[in-house]
């Protein structure tokens, strides 16, 4: 059967502990593909920020490490998970390196730019940072460049929560 929401995912912990997206219904989700060597990496901050900020109200943080671009996230779950924690800080949840484009991108991945498609309708994720707000419903509100600051949707995100 055809996902309907993000709420049809599983996914792995960073940890290697499946992760049931179905789990967090009823909350507003910002998905993000990360890297540990990219130049949008100080980002990991400010999405720390936001789940500081609003995880109290509903907002789920999610991180997917991804090497697909420039191969800047080349170390094991383990290594990225020790490298956001100790230089960013990061609590939200991370989960297991994945792939977002191509024949091997993760379901979620695939339905998500199917969703909500980047500039000029391309599909494919450009780069590292690229970021989805998910509504309570389980529906894509709005994607993000690897340019928009966490702190810039914090607007959208207080909207996504008040809804």
């Amino acid at each position: 059967m055809p996902a309907t929401s993000i709420h049809d995912f599983q996914a792995l912990s960073i940890e290697g502990k499946p992760a049931d997206l179905g789990t967090q219904r009823g909350k507003v989700l910002l998905i993000v593909n990360t890297a540990s060597a990219c130049g949008f990496t100080p980002q990991f901050a400010g999405l720390e920020a936001l789940w500081q900020r609003y995880r109290d109200r509903g907002l789920v943080v999610v991180g997917f490490p991804c090497n697909q671009f420039g191969g800047q996230d080349p170390g094991s779950d383990d290594e990225i998970g020790a490298f956001c924690q100790r230089n960013y800080g990061v609590s939200f949840p991370m989960m297991a390196k994945v792939d977002v484009n191509g024949p091997q991108a993760h379901p979620l991945w695939q339905w998500l730019t199917a969703q909500a498609p980047g500039v000029l309708g391309s599909k494919a994720i450009k780069w590292n940072f690229t970021k989805f707000l998910v509504g309570r419903d389980g529906q894509v509100i709005r994607r993000y460049a690897p340019t928009d600051t966490p702190e810039s949707m914090a607007k959208d995100i207080e909207a996504a929560l008040a809804a």
